[in-house]
């Protein structure tokens, strides 16, 4: 059997991954840091329907609960799928921003990501085959007004995605990066309901997202051995 792993699984968008590939007939490690009843219960939906997966504790901050977590995923099957999902937001002005802040927020969106690409690569380079998928964000494109840290660190996947895809596309992997716009999540709940109506003014499609369409790009990703390096924008045309 095939395995997944799926940082921020517990989350709304990482549950709808997970889900598409437990549908895809991978076995999936639901990673979750505080979440772990959200975790537990999609585990319990996903057996009780037949399905193989399994809620690990997995902090992307601590880079031996990442190696932990990828070698729990590799135990239940080849591993062939690696999805970082785990993120945090920051919405602050720069002068307003402190380097512990800036620490965090790169700690958990890039380099948590960077080190779960490493342990993953280890485990698919001798299968000569798998595919890495990194969420980032339209502002880690375009760039959010009052969240220069939150788009820094998710332009930062941009850059890992391009330079592992030439990297490790010789041993058969593909690196791909999708770069989700308003989404219906509780990421943000911070915005009024007059902040989403501006926001869905300026998208072309005429509303946000849903966990479903960002777990479609990943699936995508998925499927297609002869694209890599690419960020694909799941945002309903917000940053043409």
């Amino acid at each position: 059997m095939r395995s997944a792993i799926v940082t921020g699984g517990s989350g709304e968008i990482g549950s709808a991954i997970c889900r598409k590939l437990c549908e895809r007939g991978y076995s999936v490690a639901v990673c979750y840091n505080t979440d772990r009843n959200s975790a537990e219960e999609l585990v319990r939906s996903l057996v009780s329907e037949g399905y193989s997966a399994e809620a690990v504790p997995c902090d992307v901050r601590d880079e031996g609960q990442i190696v932990s977590a990828v070698g729990k995923a590799a135990s239940m099957g080849e591993l062939s799928v690696a999805v970082n999902c785990a993120g945090i937001a920051l919405f602050s002005q720069i002068q307003d921003t402190s380097r512990e802040a800036l620490q965090e927020i790169f700690s958990v969106n890039s380099i948590g990501a960077y080190l779960v690409c490493r342990e993953a690569a280890k485990h698919m380079i001798p299968l000569h085959s798998g595919r890495i998928v990194s969420i980032s964000s339209m502002w880690g494109v375009s760039g959010g007004s009052c969240e220069s840290a939150y788009s820094a660190s998710k332009s930062a996947l941009t850059g890992m995605t391009k330079a592992l895809a030439k990297e490790l596309g010789p041993s058969g992997i593909t690196v791909n990066c999708v770069a989700p716009g308003l989404i219906d999540t509780k990421m943000n709940s911070r915005l009024s309901s007059s902040d989403i109506a501006a926001l869905i003014e300026e998208t072309p499609a005429g509303r946000i997202g849903t966990p479903e369409d960002v777990a479609d790009a990943v699936m995508f990703f998925c499927d297609s051995p002869f694209i890599t390096g690419q960020v694909l924008c799941v945002d309903g045309g917000f940053t043409l």
